[in-house]
């Protein structure tokens, strides 16, 4: 066998050697449309969408949309554009469960029919009661022997609308003392007077999510159910299901989750954190969902790229985050435009350049890519640098900015310091006054001047404000939900986004959404969809280099 070859996929071919299935593999990714797709979900979606296109197979996708009360037509439309953004494509192959919601039902008669499913009265308290512990036994339900007759009778009247919420409910007759606790007499129907976001109001019972996901696999003909490893409990469930019904026998296979560090992948807790206003929604640049993933800037190849270099595993791991950094890093290495922004501006003023005179001067967008174009950014005789690159009293491992010293503007001249000025009362710098040697500006030193340092700037005239959000983790811990004895909102980063005010070249006026930029010297941001014709908004993606600490 061969040994670079995943567990699902060494499954994948044992099938296909056998013959099993036709030799076909038939794959789906099935969300649940109550909230936008995370970090998690990318995982499963490239296993399923590339695990199937590997054997030259198809990938359908179907949303288990069996929850009227949590769900939304807004949210099936994001999840669709999430994997769209991603690279993966269904086709023609769109499904819900609720398309299903007919055959379901016939399904639920004939376990009824077959002796092998009961109507119960019993309130929701008294039947968590009867399933016992993991340690006891559960009792039968004192509705468990109703005849085929009764519980058919009752089950129609539910379907009809006779009964309020609650009142009833239908429940397999599998085994009351398995020690998997998910056999001891599952619910499989409830009562819901909801209106649902695709059937309206035909129907007032809702199949319950284990009896209709794995139905409606069989009834899709999918050869291959991956899925991630908390349903793992839930397989012998399915598979009693299918073996029961007589339908087409579907493969569930588990594998683990993706869990990265300071994300959290529970829907729950990030719509909590929608709902207390801690994030702006689900599509938030600090959040862990794709579409929070996309606005700060994560290209979707280096998702996928993540993914691929994270595995396939069969046991929960956490992995560093700084794993996920590299690949959005080494991507946006690839394809960012590398600009001139100015965040912490202080004024340089060259003393024997020009008054009033402007020069462009030619700047290379991307000198990883070979193909990359030139744009022109302006020079002056006043120009803002970043405060941080000049020092009154510079040390010899310092070689930005400082009295009497030589420097080089990228793209552009020497210059050379020659004083400055404080504040009298605070005594900040205020301005800086330097020279510059006019036959300087290649990128050899003509002048036979040397500059150890190398500078980003903007020409102060021609610069235009924009708003940077710089931003950080959304936890402080970095397994914010593994806490027994705290809350994961104990661990929310208050200080997760800074937001400041810069100046940038005039190119960058015209950035676009989906353009990723490296602001030279500082990190990769990208265009946030708040910004407008008048005001650029950027997000901080990820810092140039690594931070991270072992």
């Amino acid at each position: 066998m061969n040994e670079s070859l995943n567990f699902i996929e060494q499954i994948i071919e044992e099938d296909i050697a056998s013959g099993k299935h036709n030799g076909e593999v038939h794959t789906r990714f099935p969300p649940e449309p109550n909230g936008f797709l995370h970090i998690g979900h990318t995982k499963a979606i490239c296993i399923n969408f590339e695990t199937a296109a590997k054997y030259g197979g198809i990938t359908n996708l179907r949303f288990d949309d069996t929850n009227p009360t949590t769900e939304d037509t807004s949210f099936v439309e994001a999840i669709q554009r999430d994997i769209k953004w991603l690279g993966f494509d269904w086709e023609d192959r769109l499904y819900f469960a609720s398309d299903y919601f007919g055959q379901l039902y016939e399904f639920a008669e004939k376990l009824i029919e077959n002796g092998l499913a009961y109507v119960d009265d019993s309130t929701s308290d008294e039947i968590a009661e009867m399933k016992g512990t993991p340690n006891q036994p559960g009792k039968n339900s004192p509705f468990r022997d109703r005849s085929v007759e009764e519980n058919l009778q009752l089950f129609r009247a539910m379907k009809n609308g006779d009964f309020p919420d609650g009142a009833k409910v239908l429940r397999a007759k599998v085994d009351m003392e398995s020690p998997n606790m998910l056999l001891r007499d599952p619910l499989i129907y409830r009562i819901k007077h909801a209106h649902h976001h695709r059937t309206g109001d035909d129907w007032c019972i809702y199949p319950m999510y284990d009896f209709a996901h794995g139905q409606s696999d069989s009834i899709e003909n999918i050869t291959h159910s991956l899925c991630s490893l908390e349903f793992i409990h839930h397989r012998p469930l399915y598979n009693w299901f299918i073996e029961k019904l007589g339908i087409y026998p579907s493969r569930q296979i588990e594998f683990a989750r993706m869990n990265v560090e300071y994300m959290i992948t529970s829907k729950r807790k990030l719509l909590k954190l929608v709902e207390k206003g801690l994030v702006s929604g689900w599509d938030d640049a600090r959040m862990p969902t794709i579409a929070g993933m996309r606005r700060k800037g994560y290209p979707a190849a280096a998702l996928r790229t993540f993914c691929d270099k994270a595995g396939v595993a069969k046991r929960e791991n956490l992995i560093e985050i700084e794993l996920l950094e590299s690949c959005v890093r080494d991507e946006l290495n690839k394809i960012s435009d590398r600009v001139h922004v100015v965040i912490d501006p202080l004024k340089v003023i060259i003393t024997n350049y020009p008054e009033g005179k402007v020069e462009m001067i030619e700047a290379i967008n991307n000198p990883e890519d070979e193909g990359s174009e030139t744009r022109m950014i302006p020079f002056s005789r006043e120009i803002w640098i970043e405060r941080e690159d000049f020092r009154e009293a510079p040390n010899k491992k310092y070689y930005r900015m400082g009295p009497g010293r030589n420097v080089r503007l990228k793209n552009g001249y020497i210059l050379h310091c020659e004083d400055y000025k404080k504040n009298e009362e605070t005594g900040e710098i205020e301005e800086i006054y330097c020279t510059y040697y006019e036959n300087s500006k290649s990128g050899e030193d003509v002048s036979g001047v040397k500059a150890k340092g190398t500078l980003h700037f903007v020409s102060a005239e021609q610069a235009v404000k924009c708003e940077l959000r710089l931003l950080d983790y959304l936890f402080t811990d970095p397994t914010p939900d593994g806490h027994d004895d705290k809350d994961f909102l104990d661990f929310y980063n208050e200080d997760s986004i800074k937001v400041v005010d810069a100046y940038m070249e005039p190119a960058l006026a015209k950035a676009k959404e989906g353009q990723y930029f490296q602001f030279i010297r500082n990190a990769y941001f990208t265009l946030d969809p708040d910004s407008t014709e008048d005001k650029k908004i950027f997000n901080r993606t990820v810092a140039l280099k690594s931070s991270w600490k072992k």
